[in-house]
């Protein structure tokens, strides 16, 4: 998302050029508290950095501004790119925040980096928060055991897909997959036995599906696929791929050797859908694929 930024830092002009620090230092106090109460609004970390930038630039001229994460994968870009830049790392103790980066034309001065070093301090506890509610929320939407997404993920997903592709008017499709007689192995090898070959599975399934799928683990031994801008012939092959790879492939799981088969249900967004809607063909066509002998793929009825 490119912003432009704020571009005029008339409050500072006269105390930059005469080095005017006791000005500049009230100034900046006072921007601070500003600050301060403005990051106080919300707890996303790219709206925290927004929120500063634009509070920063009504005193210190920037025209761009990076914020880089590596841990957490934000690597967010306002503005643009220009000749100077002036970097911080960011820390609270030995716990890192990322980075930020202003740039602009002009070369930054002894006095806007102490101003700015001053204003940093306003944005580090804020943002420490919303990195740690957005972990929080993660996680909340991650499964323990398999690390995929859970159900409670699926749900918000599948109703923002669905929105998405109604409105653009593209295609969407969605399978549901079930390791057959699963119950077998928890009841012959145990209940460890069984976690590792949950695991197995959804590696099995990650490795098949395409980088823009989505996978998750509904419940128990049911894993659901969202295939964005794809067809019911297209969901039909991915499917069939997957549950030929798990047919093919045997895997170890503490001391025992498991082959395993999954059923697998396929459905396509219709017009005036609901997620529940599209679920339930999916799960119907699952079922079927089981009463018919298992180890094979159903696609959805028409009606």
């Amino acid at each position: 998302m490119n912003k432009l930024l704020p571009q005029t830092a008339d409050l500072l002009k006269d105390p930059l050029k005469t080095g005017d620090r006791s000005v500049l230092q009230e100034l900046t106090s006072k921007k601070a508290l500003e600050i301060t109460q403005s990051l106080q609004t919300t707890l996303d970390p790219t709206r925290l950095i927004e929120i500063f930038s634009a509070e920063v630039g009504s005193l210190i001229v920037h025209h761009g501004v990076r914020y880089h994460n590596e841990d957490t994968g934000i690597d967010l870009k306002l503005g643009r790119q220009a000749r100077h830049a002036c970097s911080y790392n960011l820390n609270i103790g030995d716990e890192p925040l990322g980075s930020l980066t202003f740039r602009r034309n002009q070369k930054f001065s002894d006095a806007e980096f102490e101003a700015l070093e001053q204003l940093l301090c306003s944005l580090l506890y804020p943002l420490r928060n919303g990195l740690l509610y957005e972990d929080a929320i993660q996680l909340a939407q991650k499964d323990p055991l398999t690390g995929i997404c859970n159900r409670a993920a699926l749900d918000e997903m599948l109703k923002r897909e669905l929105s998405h592709a109604q409105r653009k008017d593209t295609s969407l499709s969605l399978l549901v997959l079930d390791i057959d007689h699963f119950k077998n192995i928890n009841d012959r090898y145990g209940h460890i036995t069984g976690d590792c070959a949950l695991k197995c599975v959804a590696n099995m399934v990650d490795a098949c599906k395409r980088d823009g799928d989505l996978l998750f683990r509904y419940g128990g031994e049911e894993f659901v696929v969202l295939m964005r801008d794809t067809d019911l012939a297209g969901a039909h092959l991915l499917a069939e791929r997957i549950r030929q790879y798990i047919a093919e492939n045997s895997f170890d799981c503490s001391g025992a050797t498991l082959s395993i088969t999954a059923s697998i249900g396929v459905s396509e967004l219709k017009q005036n859908d609901d997620p529940t809607a599209m679920f339930t063909r999916a799960d119907k066509a699952l079922y079927r694929a089981k009463k018919n002998g298992r180890n094979q793929v159903c696609m959805a009825a028409n009606n």
